[in-house]
């Protein structure tokens, strides 16, 4: 599990990825203003477990099996720390949990329009009928 803090501009943001058998899961969660190193530590502790465990989406990524060389691992690790951003498997995964998240709230939106129309129809037709009760 890997958790990038990074300021996008507008807000401070952390990006939560996890790896799990070549597949990647990411989360977004933003910080607002610039996260404390307590508020980091707060959020893995209570918050970051259960934001990876509401994610479905998931993409297929290519691992590549090397030797361990430390110099190497070295070298890639001050690469990764002064690397901004996030990795475009991290963003393909984000991308498609939000496009799940749109048509879930599109069906929701449309499925509560209609019962509204519904429950207007019936009115309309209530009305209509005691009108016509009396003559």
């Amino acid at each position: 599990m890997k958790l990038t803090v990074y300021h996008d501009g507008q807000y401070w943001v952390g990006v939560v990825e996890e790896q799990d058998q070549g597949k990647l899961k990411a989360a977004r969660y933003i910080f607002g203003t610039e996260p404390k190193n307590e508020q980091i530590l707060q959020f893995i502790r209570e918050e970051m477990g259960e934001l990876i465990s509401r994610l479905s989406q998931e993409v297929a990524i290519k691992s590549s099996e090397t030797k361990a060389n430390p110099k190497r691992l070295a070298r890639q690790a001050a690469c990764e720390l002064r690397r901004k951003g996030v990795s475009s498997y991290a963003q393909e995964a984000l991308k498609l949990e939000y496009e799940k998240r749109k048509l879930e709230k599109q069906a929701y939106s449309k499925q509560q329009k209609e019962s509204t129309k519904a429950r207007i129809r019936e009115l309309k037709e209530k009305k209509a009928k005691e009108k016509h009760r009396g003559h």
